[in-house]
């Protein structure tokens, strides 16, 4: 792992923290290849059921791109492993959730989107900032099925911030909490999703994205193919048994 990027795991939840809070967490190379081994390493990872992606501080989640370090490097168009993109160039069906500790700029903003699901700080703020430093941003263009096309055309043509409670009013983001509480809300929310029956779990997020990939028909031709292996599985035995039993279930994720 890079120096300014940790991974851990901790009773089946995998936690990658951007460390690097002098420089609000900027996207500077080491972060960028600290993202991708970690990304990697969980996917990888049997023991850890879930991810918490977040920062260390209470400003910023990540202000974007390390603007210095590009400017040096005179960069043009980014090359396609400048950052890892979940469902794309990372590709995982276990549950990631960003832990949003303050500003999620540009960059930010990109790890933010690209994740499952989003626990913001109530100070946090998000904002698609490209066009007043003259960048792009074509990671942005899934961003429609996430919120309102308009919605979307503003934040990257006015480049202005919303805050994390506008965020959740869009569906952007899933809760909004007090800055002391939000690693332990997205600990909560985490556990909740580590005790669920891993291939339901990891189904059902299958199942959203293909969703947004096809029409009403081929989706749900899809979701029942997608699902047989689920219904066919040990652990699909054992959820019912456990019920009738009155015990815990006992997942195996087979």
């Amino acid at each position: 792992m890079s120096d300014d990027v940790t991974y851990m795991v901790e009773e089946s939840i995998a936690w990658l923290t951007i460390d690097r809070p002098e420089a609000r967490n900027a996207l500077s190379a080491s972060v960028r290849e600290g993202l991708w081994d970690g990304f990697r390493r969980f996917a990888d990872d049997d023991d850890a059921a879930v991810l918490v992606l977040t920062a260390t501080g209470d400003k910023a989640f990540c202000a974007g791109g390390d603007l210095k370090e590009m400017a040096g490097a005179a960069l043009g168009v980014p090359p396609a492993d400048f950052l890892p993109y979940l469902q794309r160039t990372v590709k995982t069906d276990k549950p990631v959730i960003a832990a949003v500790n303050g500003v999620a700029y540009a960059g930010g903003f990109l790890l933010a989107q690209m994740v499952d699901l989003v626990i913001a700080a109530d100070h946090a703020k998000f904002a698609i900032t490209e066009a007043k430093v003259g960048r792009g941003s074509p990671w942005a263009a899934p961003l429609p099925w996430l919120i309102p096309p308009r919605i979307a055309m503003e934040l990257m043509v006015t480049a202005e911030p919303i805050s994390a409670q506008r965020a959740y009013e869009l569906g952007l983001v899933n809760k909004v909490v007090p800055l002391d509480q939000l690693q332990d809300a997205a600990r909560a929310m985490a556990r909740t999703i580590a005790d669920n029956a891993p291939l339901s779990v990891r189904a059902a997020k299958s199942l959203v994205y293909l969703s947004a990939e096809h029409a009403w028909g081929a989706a749900l031709e899809q979701a029942d193919q997608l699902y047989e292996s689920v219904y066919l599985s040990e652990d699909a035995q054992e959820g019912p048994r456990s019920f009738q039993e009155k015990r815990p279930p006992q997942w195996q994720g087979r």
